[in-house]
């Protein structure tokens, strides 16, 4: 979108190897299932800021509910209360530098209702201004050890972060007041996978990799206000919705951001609007008639790109 971009191959990967993404364990050996919603990061107003970059961390606040240019029946985050945390893209390296009490906030109607107190130490708010949600800063954290300025965001549930610290060997009493649990395949710092919600945004560096998808209907016109299920490398899952904002160049595409190194599947069903007929990408040839799943293999040091999706659609 910004800038010029340089072709790099993408490989197809069967889906066997991204089945990681399935149910995961959490307590007791009982699977669990996968959160529905989504989060995105914003500014304090929940305005767009040409999709995820910002000019300092300070800037970076966490929205949930509806994501940009989701239609207004679309379904938010579960109520409840959350925590959330940042990393490095790859999950490895816990950004946050307060203890996890001072990471949590509310929903309920699927949007942030508020922080939750925690003797002063928890984080700032903001006012969405498009439907009456709170936005919340995701300050205090440090500088990304990621060369292209990359961050990922976090959420879960309290109780499921718990659960996850728990098989860290983090007592259930003292999970809230630590900074890090730890972390092993399936958890990142008491974040189970099947069980979070991510996004990532970068801080500081004006050029990155995008994937952006596109809905066609059959005389060819663009269609806002459609979703895909974005799996990232880690295996944790997002929705992103068509939407047309020209003033910050998204132009009818559901946007990813800076995707980590590793294999993403981005994953079109059909749903209202869009009964899918066809599904293909033009550097790597995918193609798929019918809903499914396309995958790209981010790699380690990739130049700048964009990867386009497009997905034709029966509309009547």
């Amino acid at each position: 979108m910004v800038g010029s971009r340089k072709f790099v191959s993408i490989v197809c990967i069967s889906s066997a190897l991204v089945l990681i993404t399935g149910v995961l364990m959490i307590a007791a050996g009982k699977p669990q299932p996968a959160l529905s919603g989504a989060i995105f990061t914003t500014v304090a107003d929940g305005s767009e800021v040409n999709f995820n970059i910002y000019s300092s961390k300070a800037d970076v606040y966490l929205d949930g509910g509806p994501g940009p240019g989701a239609p207004k029946a679309a379904a938010g985050l579960p109520d409840g209360t959350w925590v959330f945390q940042v990393t490095d893209p790859s999950g490895k390296v816990l950004l946050s530098t307060d203890p996890a009490k001072c990471r949590q906030f509310t929903t309920s109607g699927g949007i942030i209702t508020g922080v939750v107190a925690a003797g002063g130490c928890q984080h700032a708010t903001g006012n969405d201004i498009d439907h009456g949600a709170k936005t919340v800063q995701l300050l205090p954290y440090a500088d990304t050890p990621n060369n292209g300025g990359v961050y990922k965001a976090w959420v879960t549930l309290v109780d499921d972060y718990i659960n996850g610290c728990r098989l860290l060997g983090v007592p259930k009493g003292s999970a809230l007041n630590t900074v890090d649990c730890g972390q092993t395949g399936s958890d990142k710092h008491g974040f189970v996978h099947s069980r979070s919600k991510t996004d990532n945004f970068k801080v500081r560096v004006p050029n990155n990799n995008e994937i952006d998808t596109r809905f066609l209907d059959e005389n060819g016109n663009q269609i806002d206000g459609l979703v895909e299920s974005w799996t990232d490398s880690l295996g944790v899952q997002n929705t992103k919705y068509s939407t047309h904002q020209p003033e910050i160049n998204v132009v009818h595409i559901a946007h990813i951001e800076a995707p980590e190194v590793g294999v993403h599947g981005i994953t079109i069903n059909n749903q209202p609007g869009c009964t899918v007929t066809y599904i293909a990408d033009t550097w790597a040839q995918q193609e798929i008639f019918g809903p499914g799943t396309v995958y790209f293999n981010v790699l380690e040091n990739d130049p700048d790109w964009t990867k386009y999706i497009y997905v034709y659609c029966k509309t009547r």
